[in-house]
């Protein structure tokens, strides 16, 4: 009886190599395919050839075939334009979201199948629990690097035939094992940031991309304090890069973007970080996205608005045609575009876009 094969996604980092190498530990005929999702990248910030170089290592050492495919096509038509379209209104998306959902989870997968692969893998830090009620997402257990969240909106029965080889693990027993076995990637660092941004600052990169429109800054009071560059370049909650200091008759602490008024071009700020405009209880999602089957509201359970955030106590309640999430504690800074993961224990039952 053949082995099943198993496609991983190798992409040159630590948490994809040893995935490949605890899959030949349990047997299966492991091949690994390399993606290649953004083209164009003259200035040199998309790391993809070094990756590539990482992958073909860690491929020779492992004694498996490495296939290279380029999905850039699809990456810019399912992720990019959403990317600048969501920034167009106004809003804050998470392309690494969308990349899971339509690319890695999908045109991957069916890739991948093409070539004869019965299960695809990857380096996420997640679980799954395969049973006769279905396939369910299962929380990591280092919190610290769980990636559920960027996994919530793939489509339930896309990890039928997944394997998360380390989401049992730690980052620091993958780096451990990396070392202990010799895969030549052990000590390369972890990648950061989107690959189509790099290492440039999202303002430089918006700009080559979407006309901006100045406008002014306001306080919360409505007092005029100084000029934006364009609503796109900022995000609820954030700190740096306003470009407001010291206000006369004021007081020295820092500023925090509340509001982005897309009526009025003005942004709005508070050096309040309580003030009600930041600290909210509820938030409205028009659609979910369930990974169990679809659960009678309204729901109890746990729900996370950011990626690493510790879940919160919340109660998800039907209002007409939306819905809303209702928190035991005001979160901070909630972010239109941005997703709502909900949970039930280990469980991610399910996800939706802030609006």
């Amino acid at each position: 009886m053949s082995k099943p094969t198993v496609m991983i996604g190798l992409s040159g980092g630590v948490d994809s190599a040893v995935s490949a190498y605890l899959l030949q530990q349990q047997g299966y005929d492991v091949q690994a395919l390399f993606m290649v999702n953004w083209e164009g990248d003259e200035e040199g910030y998309c790391t993809s050839a070094e990756d590539f170089q990482s992958a073909r290592l860690v491929a020779d050492e492992l004694n498996i075939p490495l296939h290279r495919a380029n999905f850039a096509a699809e990456y810019e038509a399912n992720v990019f334009q959403y990317f600048l379209t969501e920034y167009a209104a106004g809003r804050t998306p998470n392309p690494d979201v969308l990349c899971n959902r339509e690319i890695k989870f999908n045109v991957f997968a069916d890739y991948a199948a093409q070539l004869g692969a019965d299960w695809i893998a990857t380096g996420h830090y997640a679980q799954l629990r395969h049973d006769d009620n279905g396939t369910f997402l299962l929380r990591a257990p280092d919190d610290n690097k769980d990636q559920t969240y960027f996994l919530a909106a793939v489509p339930r029965e896309r990890f039928d035939k997944v394997l998360f080889p380390i989401g049992h693990l730690t980052k620091p027993q993958v780096r451990e094992l990396a070392t202990r076995v010799g895969l030549p990637n052990h000590t390369r660092s972890d990648s950061t940031g989107i690959c189509f941004i790099g290492e440039r600052r999202l303002r430089e990169f918006l700009g080559t991309y979407l006309p901006a429109q100045a406008g002014d800054i306001v306080t919360v009071d409505g007092k005029r304090v100084g000029k934006h560059t364009g609503l796109m370049y900022y995000t609820i909650g954030q700190r740096k890069g306003i470009g407001v200091g010291g206000v006369r008759g004021g007081h020295a602490t820092p500023w925090f973007v509340c509001e982005k008024n897309l009526e009025t071009n003005q942004l709005v700020i508070t050096q309040d970080m309580q003030h009600p405009a930041l600290m909210r209880h509820t938030l409205t999602v028009k659609q979910w996205h369930w990974l169990v089957s679809t659960p009678t509201l309204p729901f109890t359970g746990q729900a996370r608005i950011r990626h690493r955030q510790a879940l919160q106590n919340c109660t998800v309640l039907q209002n007409g045609n939306d819905y809303t999430v209702q928190f035991e504690q005001a979160q901070w800074a909630i972010a239109a575009g941005q997703f709502v993961v909900l949970y039930d224990g280990e469980v991610c039952v399910g996800s939706g876009v802030i609006q």
